[in-house]
């Protein structure tokens, strides 16, 4: 199966007795191979589970709208999140806890932390979560040349940072 599409799925055969035999797919092509399309050598039922393990069963309109959901914080679509890794606030694990679960479970073998904590205290996630929002309504003051709000708002974000750092 040849295509111009970039390959996105890259899956390594184990069950040739002549050895592993590697296939590069796009993603149209995975459906097709996990679907047991025509002249796919794989037995259906291990195409099955390889299409359930990857949660290909989805419809696009169902990704679609996964794709288009923002947080209300941070202002980050998890569109956004699968292109660069990286989330936006600590509100996001929260926000997309149901499309990230199964990925942390998946990376991690389970989806809460079981490590040390740093001893130092930090802030705590309420109040990085007030400082990302009162930043963002910042911001948003500032392009609407709204000076005295914002600058009603700088001294709000000061004072949590203060009380950030004196609890260190």
């Amino acid at each position: 199966m040849h295509c111009e599409k970039p390959a996105t799925f890259h899956i390594t055969e184990l069950t040739d007795p002549q050895g592993p035999v590697i296939l590069h797919l796009c993603e149209d092509h995975a459906r097709e191979f996990l679907a047991g399309g025509e002249g796919v050598a794989t037995p259906p039922s291990l195409a099955q589970m390889v299409a359930q393990q990857l949660q290909l069963e989805p419809e696009l309109g169902e990704l679609e709208e996964t794709d288009r959901k923002e947080c209300p914080v941070c202002g980050m679509t998890f569109a956004d999140f699968r292109k660069s890794g990286r989330l936006g606030c600590p509100y996001d694990y929260t926000h997309f806890r149901e499309q990230l679960e199964p990925l942390l479970t998946n990376i991690h073998g389970a989806s809460a932390h079981r490590g040390r904590k740093p001893n130092r205290a930090g802030i705590s996630p309420e109040d990085q979560q007030a400082l990302i929002q009162l930043r963002r309504q910042m911001q948003q003051a500032i392009e609407q040349e709204n000076y005295e709000q914002a600058s009603q708002l700088r001294d709000q974000i000061k004072g949590l940072e203060e009380k950030q750092q004196s609890a260190q």
